[in-house]
């Protein structure tokens, strides 16, 4: 019997951004915290899942192109979502659960939180 798996979301702090005005404080504090992330080139373009303790700075790096590698060859840049936890250790485990996923599910989970596929990062930069 060939086991389906499904996308887990127990036990998550979930940060949606944008945010309304009163929330915003409440990211701001959230930016230092362990968080995975995911990146996109444009809606249902090219993804990119990471982990990070420092959003903002992160996505600074990002967009920048500071870094080689992935998200600078592809042109990936757009912050369109974003999980806050509680410990570095079950961040990587669902950056590591999310990366297995098939692209259909990653899709979805942007559209529940982002439809618009707006890039989430000038939440960020605005505090």
């Amino acid at each position: 019997m060939k086991r389906i798996k499904r996308p887990i979301t127990k036990s998550l702090l979930l940060i949606v951004m944008p945010a309304k005005a009163g929330i915003q404080r409440r990211v701001s504090h959230m930016t230092k915290r362990p968080c995975v992330y995911i990146l996109a080139s444009k809606p249902n373009g090219t993804l990119y899942v990471g982990v990070t303790s420092d959003l903002a700075r992160r996505v600074s790096e990002h967009k920048s192109d500071v870094i080689d590698g992935f998200t600078k060859q592809y042109g990936v840049h757009d912050l369109v979502y974003a999980e806050f936890h509680e410990t570095m250790l079950l961040a990587i485990a669902r950056e590591k659960q999310i990366k297995k996923w098939r692209r259909a599910w990653k899709l979805r989970l942007i559209a529940e939180s982002n439809p618009d596929w707006q890039d989430l990062s000038a939440e960020l930069t605005a505090l």
